[in-house]
């Protein structure tokens, strides 16, 4: 254990999953880099309960792998007929009834929505392949700091298979819907100095640096009022379903509670 993880809480481990927290930063880290940090069901349930376990003094998650990737997508062994131990394999569960198939599926999401509440700012910090569910995990959160080396790519295609962890959303919205269908259906990669260009990285730096960039937004993120944070968030998520009328009424709203709230007169 290193210092600076003896400064923290250990909130969770386990699953290939480990959640710390210290003060207002969670950090979630994939921790079987032998494995490329390949994903799981098992996994998929220990995300979710890491969502679930952050105090409510957390207002930064930052989003990592151990190891030279980030993740580079599902484990393979879910498509075997033994699966993984205590789990019906992806075979097994394409035997069920559509509504079984449809609730495990919906499960497995749940590990890649919590990423998006608005009183949380999430950062995925991603090195090395983020690959197929790694990508999706990676457009879960709101911010994404890439390291040069870092390779994005939806390979669902090539298993004959769709995005369904919930990536398909936020690739729209980053890069627009031509560039995302080329993106998936070809499966090609896409590398940082690309991903940085067409909006889907935030910042890229060499690995080296990629801790001290994340550490750097971090704080500038903390610096500012939290409630002003979650209502902008509130407020920019809505936007695309929104008309611009119907942003600036929202707008009004945000800003009269935080007037309100500034003077001592809210709720």
């Amino acid at each position: 254990m290193t210092s600076l993880d003896s400064a923290r809480d250990f909130v969770l481990d386990q699953d290939g999953v480990r959640l710390t927290v210290e003060d207002a930063v969670a950090t979630v880290t994939l921790t079987n880099p032998s494995k490329r940090n390949a994903q799981s069901p098992a996994l998929w349930r220990a995300l979710t309960q890491a969502g679930r376990s952050l105090p409510g003094t957390v207002r930064i998650v930052v989003l990592r792998g151990e190891g030279k990737s980030f993740s580079a997508g599902l484990d393979r062994q879910a498509f075997t007929p033994e699966g993984f131990d205590g789990e019906p394999s992806f075979l097994d569960l394409a035997r069920g009834s559509d509504a079984e198939l449809d609730a495990a599926i919906a499960e497995y999401q749940e590990a890649f929505t919590w990423w998006r509440r608005s009183d949380l700012v999430t950062i995925a910090a991603v090195q090395g392949h983020a690959i197929g569910a790694g990508f999706q995990l990676a457009l879960a959160c709101d911010l994404r700091v890439v390291a040069r080396d870092a390779q994005f790519a939806m390979r669902e295609t090539s298993l004959g298979l769709v995005p369904d962890l919930g990536g398909t959303h936020p690739l729209v919205s980053l890069v627009g819907y031509a560039r995302a269908l080329e993106i998936c259906a070809t499966g090609r990669f896409v590398h940082a100095d690309e991903a940085e260009r067409i909006g889907l990285a935030n910042l890229v730096v060499p690995a080296a640096e990629l801790d001290d960039a994340v550490r750097d937004l971090t704080a500038a993120l903390l610096a500012a009022e939290r409630d002003a944070v979650v209502e902008t968030k509130a407020l920019l998520r809505g936007a695309v379903g929104r008309s611009y009328d119907e942003q600036r009424t929202a707008e009004r709203a945000a800003q009269a509670r935080r007037l309100r709230d500034l003077a001592g007169l809210g709720d």
